[in-house]
């Protein structure tokens, strides 16, 4: 039965305030972030308080479900991590209590504030995303002049395409204009190039005013009668100035939310399932008119003869079809030029329709997807504050380190790794080079596993981050040398037995010497025998456990020349020089692993060359300290 007790108390008190404290750092620094997409449409706009605050409200409430994981990952890291740093996390193993139990009043708090995750996405979430856009494209409808960007066309006005060579930003000013006019149909299409001109708007702002500089104005005359005119006449005007008076209601006015509601980040999981059949449904649809209409493009032989005629008739009846090049060379000249210039008319046409059912396709497919995304995003999203947790809180029970220093570090680092895979994912997804559940579900992929590692080291008092083991664990994977450090002892209770050193040091030189004839430790050994043989070697063992006695008694030595020699010595690896692993099993599986095995067969080789060397050390440093003994011993008596 789950009981409340103080220790679940304390800690979760101790998580919800520092909770809180980093849930509205991370809400401000993603607004921040965010608002550098859109501070183009805010300045200048003379945007009042009220719709300011209504554009960071919604802002806000979208960044809240982004803002959940990170808060969890840092407050869960600051929380373990002040418990180690003051001990209380080790009075709290001391007392029996495991990591996990310590941490199942936490549980539960993120499991609700996953909860919590997934509704704001389904419920507040799809209506801030919507009144959000709204407010967005009413921003970027409110004064178009600051708008109008260089070298492309800018719609923003109602029925005028105005394209802008260059922008005078303290002026104002517009240079190398062209502008396009249509209020009704091509009959009414008008042209204006100009060298330079102004737009502001009018004082009512309901209109724009357009002052032009030295241009030229070419507009098309409605005909009375276009039925049997070849082409449209048009007038041409030159002018040094001209003003024109564009509609355009400059005052701020909520946008129509029409488009913005179909977008599938505006939709509830339940509105999502439901549209996602229509859009299937129409995909479909548009499909089988595509073949529908594929079926049905013929092409049409003018002006056969009645025989021919009847004959393709026939054969088309009998789905039978003559040889259309002899029915072709039959013709006269005329026909069959007119035969090919109406088949490639045809096919043009069919070329046309074929792009649009694709284009069609294509855009049917990426809505699919899209919805698809956003209805996987919420249970992954809200996922990710459980996984970010069990992160966090096992890193700072391993790290011991609280405050804002180093669980920051390790946060930005985790979520950038996070962000990398899901934005990388969604792209893919999206653009359909990955499944979509794919595509959404790599980042929980990729740190879940991290999650549960993190979570079993922390439990079992595991040393992830010590620097020693993995320097020391390098060093032998790569073969690298330990240096013995051998210092003075300022209290020697015990005086080395400088004879029984001596002779034991002796016997290991003739040892040494019976070794390396008996050996050959600078021949290329049989492949097989390393990797498939099991066996160490015994003397190296024994002679390296000797010399290590020995090396021991004589740390108790006074004499500074002593002391100096035992760190000549080197540390002796005894298994390197015979196999790359003391598991059997695990040498099959890397000899026969052709890279691997290379890598491994030549480090051996390396590990006996170099105890060849250390042998020869060993009998020098040996036969050094011998004399100095009998030097000390001398002086002694």
């Amino acid at each position: 039965m789950f009981r409340i007790k103080k220790l679940d108390i304390f800690v979760a008190k101790q998580f919800l305030l520092l909770f809180v404290a980093t849930f509205f750092i991370c809400q401000f620094v993603l607004m921040m972030q965010f608002l550098w997409r859109y501070v183009d449409d805010l300045i200048g706009k003379g945007l009042t308080m009220d719709v300011l605050g209504q554009f960071f409200w919604f802002m806000a409430l979208m960044l809240v479900p982004q803002a959940l994981p990170l808060a969890i990952l840092l407050s869960s890291l600051i929380t373990y991590g002040n418990l180690g740093e003051s001990s209380e996390l080790t009075a709290i193993k001391a007392a029996g209590i495991s990591l996990m139990q310590s941490m199942r009043s936490l549980i539960v708090l993120v499991i609700l504030i996953a909860g919590l995750s997934f509704y704001f996405q389904d419920v507040i979430g799809p209506n801030a995303n919507k009144q959000f856009g709204q407010l967005l494209l009413s921003m970027k409808q409110k004064s178009p002049e600051l708008e109008i960007p260089e070298g492309v066309f800018y719609d923003g006005i109602p029925n005028t395409n105005l394209y802008v060579e260059k922008k005078d930003m303290q002026t104002g000013r517009l240079y190398g204009l062209m502008i396009y006019r249509q209020s009704g149909s091509f009959e009414d299409q008008a042209i204006i190039l100009a060298d330079s001109g102004m737009l502001q708007s009018t004082a009512e702002k309901k209109h724009m005013r357009l002052t032009l500089w030295s241009g030229e104005w070419f507009e098309n005359m409605k005909s009375q009668d276009m039925a049997g005119a070849a082409e449209v006449p048009y007038r041409r005007e030159s002018f040094v100035e001209k003003q024109i008076l564009l509609d355009f209601d400059a005052d701020f006015n909520l946008a129509d939310a029409s488009g913005i509601a179909a977008n599938a980040k505006a939709k509830s999981n339940k509105q999502i399932l439901h549209d996602l059949d229509s859009i299937r449904q129409e995909a479909d649809s548009i499909g089988r008119r595509a073949y529908e209409d594929a079926q049905r493009y013929t092409f049409r032989v003018p002006e056969l003869s009645r025989e021919d005629s009847i004959r393709l008739a026939m054969a088309v009846d009998s789905h039978q079809m003559p040889n259309i090049d002899s029915l072709l060379q039959q013709q006269n000249g005329d026909v069959r030029r007119e035969v090919v210039k109406n088949a490639a008319r045809a096919a043009q046409n069919v070329v046309n329709d074929l792009q649009l059912h694709i284009e069609m396709a294509k855009y049917m497919g990426r809505q699919e997807r899209m919805h698809e995304i956003e209805f996987i995003g919420k249970f992954t999203l809200a996922l990710s504050c459980i996984i970010f947790f069990f992160i966090g809180a096992p890193l700072g029970a391993i790290i011991r380190k609280g405050g804002l220093g180093v669980p920051v570090i390790i946060s930005v680092i985790v979520f950038i790794v996070y962000y990398i895979f899901e934005n990388s994912g969604m792209r893919m997804a999206r653009d359909d080079n990955w499944t979509v559940w794919f595509g959404k579900s790599i980042s929980t992929m990729v740190l879940a596993p991290l999650a549960v590692f993190f979570t079993y080291k922390a439990n079992n008092d595991s040393t992830v981050f010590n620097m020693d083991a993995y320097r020391l664990f390098f060093m032998r994977v790569f073969g690298l040398r330990q240096k013995r450090n051998v210092v003075k002892k300022e209290v020697i209770i015990d005086e080395p037995d400088y004879t029984a050193d001596a002779e034991q040091l002796a016997a290991i030189n003739c040892s040494i010497e019976d070794y390396s004839r008996e050996h050959r430790l600078l021949r290329w050994p049989n492949p097989f025998k390393v990797f498939f043989r099991p066996g160490d070697d015994r003397q190296i063992i024994e002679l390296n456990e000797r010399l290590e006695a020995t090396i021991d008694d004589l740390q108790n030595s006074r004499d500074k020349h002593v002391i100096h020699l035992l760190n000549q010595y080197p540390v002796v690896a005894t298994h390197a020089h015979t196999r790359p692993f003391r598991q059997r099993w695990l040498n099959a599986i890397v000899g026969l692993v052709l890279p691997l095995g290379i890598f491994f067969y030549f480090r051996m080789l390396r590990f006996r060359f170099r105890l060849y060397k250390d042998l020869k050390t060993v009998t020098k440093t040996s036969q050094r300290i011998i004399t100095q003994i009998e030097h000390i011993i001398g002086k002694n008596q």
